[in-house]
């Protein structure tokens, strides 16, 4: 009998992710100015206000309000309005220096021996319903809010948008676990003052059905056009009107939409949030290289589907172990607990934080592009990022973002796993 499966995902104009943005701006620019820097992040957006709160370890002396203004500025709260404004918001700084008891635990004379920044369980994941390795639910949801913001930010049609939206998306699968259909999709977005409400609805719901859902169909591969029908359920706005959002309309935290940063419900999560997190800490750069595991044995054809955790404790370089589940769809003749232990073995996936780290040059500045629209899935590419632009301390920086979604190992897996 045929199952439903839903994921969602939320805008960049989402309190949680204006928080996750302003963090892994941070990130950024402290990287930027000093790739040694440990930093662990977290933000508060409310009415009004901005709170930032952690520990930094840096040589780096950064203005970090504007740093925050900055992402405030880019996803577009900038009128008073929206009670939300880059240009007037309080920005309160409570940063302080990392605790020594953990840094002595991370640093050691040999990099290579550095230890994980702190205990936990990380995974990846990785399946063949989308060209990028994405559970489809996830994807599809990921994809109509890239292009709802697009729209606004075009500012041609649908001129009524503002920043604030989620989507939710239901899929039908076979018992084989093949997509079949969508059933349904969930669209509110945050929007402008109506003289009357239902004209309102009326009319964000034509457009989304036949503005925005035509755009989205244009970016998918026809296998997954032929998805979409005129029997999904829409529910636009079900709530009705959707003018106070933002951090107006709820206040928004640091690391609160993890399964919208990861897979979307499938697979598993091991709990730690990534957002405002140097790279030292593995609950980030490890989740990033077991998704790059997990996507070279789905790619490689050693399966169709795998799920990879990779285990720490704080301070001590060496993981407690890899465990590896191909859910039944493996194409070797081996358990997965031998699959474990030859991806153990591979240099090309050292699970040492250190090692880590100099494989996706994880101590470059390209985290605020992680923070909306998912950490897993994206097309790696270069940019060039600005940092204090017309300032004195202006620094440019040509960097390769999402680059734990690279499929340079391909080789490797087929060769030590006899696929060919």
């Amino acid at each position: 009998m045929s199952y439903f499966f839903t994921s969602e995902s939320v805008s960049e104009g989402h309190p949680d992710k204006v928080a996750d943005q302003i963090s892994d701006n941070l990130i950024d620019y402290f990287l930027a100015y000093d790739p040694q820097s440990k930093v662990a992040c977290e933000t508060l957006v409310t009415t009004g206000q901005v709170v930032l709160a952690g520990e930094v370890k840096s040589k780096a002396f950064l203005d970090v309000q504007e740093i925050a203004r900055e992402v405030i500025r880019e996803i577009g709260y900038t009128k008073a309005e929206y009670m939300f404004d880059a240009n007037s918001c309080g920005i309160l700084s409570a940063i302080h220096e990392q605790s020594s008891d953990i840094s002595q635990g991370v640093e050691r004379k040999r990099p290579e021996d550095q230890g994980a920044g702190d205990q936990g369980m990380m995974f990846g994941y990785a399946c063949r319903e989308t060209d990028n390795y994405m559970p489809l639910p996830l994807e599809l949801a990921h994809t109509i809010l890239r292009e709802l913001s697009a729209i606004r930010r075009e500012g041609k049609v649908m001129t009524y948008l503002r920043p604030d939206a989620k989507s939710q998306v239901t899929v039908e699968y076979s018992d084989d676990n093949k997509p079949l259909r969508i059933d349904t999709i969930v669209v509110s977005t945050q929007h402008d003052e109506f003289d009357k409400d239902a004209a309102m609805l009326k009319k964000i719901k034509e457009d989304i059905i036949h503005i925005l859902i035509p755009r989205v169909k244009s970016k998918l591969p026809k296998r997954l056009q032929s998805l979409f029908n005129d029997k999904i359920k829409y529910h636009i706005n079900p709530t009705g009107k959707f003018v106070i959002g933002g951090p107006h309309g709820d206040t928004g935290l640091t690391g609160r939409k993890i399964i919208v940063d990861t897979y979307g419900g499938r697979g598993a999560h091991g709990g730690g949030a990534f957002s405002g997190k140097d790279p030292s800490k593995v609950d980030r750069s490890a989740a990033y290289a077991t998704r790059h595991i997990a996507k070279h044995l789905v790619a490689a054809g050693v399966c169709d589907e795998a799920l990879v955790q990779v285990a720490y404790a704080i301070g001590v370089a060496k993981p407690m172990g890899l465990y590896v589940n191909t859910y039944g769809t493996s194409k070797v003749k081996m358990s997965d607990g031998e699959i474990a232990r030859i991806l153990l073995q591979m240099p090309e996936f050292d699970m040492r934080p250190y090692f880590i780290e100099q494989r996706f040059n994880l101590r470059t500045p390209i985290y605020k592009e992680t923070a909306s629209y998912g950490h897993m899935g994206r097309t790696p590419r270069e940019v060039v990022k600005v940092f204090n632009k017309g300032k004195h301390n202006e620094k440019k920086m040509k960097v390769k973002l999402f680059p734990w979604e690279e499929l340079n190992a391909i080789n490797a897996v087929k060769k030590a796993f006899g696929v060919k």
